[in-house]
């Protein structure tokens, strides 16, 4: 054999050999950190549970017809707007555009959106926050406008849905609670 094709053949041996421990390594790694996992999340009363919270969320469903309701309710009176319905993080599930919505309207309503369910009330409630707290207006990713109402699941914000592209934020908030009156159906 020539050096050339003894290089290559120990060069071809010591990778394969590496992949073979780095794949028995891999594999006993994944298996010690999933037990862990595991036994943290059982039911039986063990003393990781303290660690772990169940929170209610909207599904894309119930997202979905309370955005389609809201849209609906705005159509019915010659409304051009955008529906947003975000999570209690503030992610948006679902976003409708309606026909002829200005483009202005669909970061304004997952913002009055998200300004609902961050504090659990209207925005036009929390437009009135601003004459004693001006700075509330500088909080990133909120809009203190009417068109915003929070869904709650037993008292608690679980998502907000926000209007945006009426005339008034009046309407927009009237649209808004149309959508969330949707989910009580």
């Amino acid at each position: 054999m020539n050096t050339r094709t003894r290089i290559l053949t120990g060069t071809a041996l010591a990778v394969a050999l590496g992949a073979g421990t780095f794949g028995a390594v891999s594999a006993s790694a994944a298996q010690a950190e999933t037990a862990p996992a595991a036994a943290s999340a059982k039911k039986d009363g063990g003393a990781n549970e303290k660690n772990f919270t169940t929170t209610t969320h909207l599904t894309v469903d119930a997202a979905t017809r309370a955005a389609q309701a809201a849209l609906d309710a705005a159509q019915k009176e010659n409304q051009k707007v955008t529906v947003a319905v975000v999570d209690r993080n503030g992610n948006t599930i679902v976003t409708l555009r309606g026909d002829g919505a200005g483009p202005q309207s669909y970061e304004s309503a997952q913002r009055k959106a998200f300004t609902a369910v961050s504090w659990n009330a209207p925005t036009s409630v929390l437009a009135g926050r601003l004459a004693q707290t001006p700075n509330l207006k500088d909080i990133p990713g909120t809009l203190f406008l009417g068109g915003g109402t929070p869904v709650q699941a037993k008292g608690a914000p679980v998502a907000g849905i926000g209007v945006a592209g009426a005339p008034s934020g009046d309407l927009d908030e009237k649209f808004a609670k149309a959508g969330a009156d949707a989910l009580d159906k």
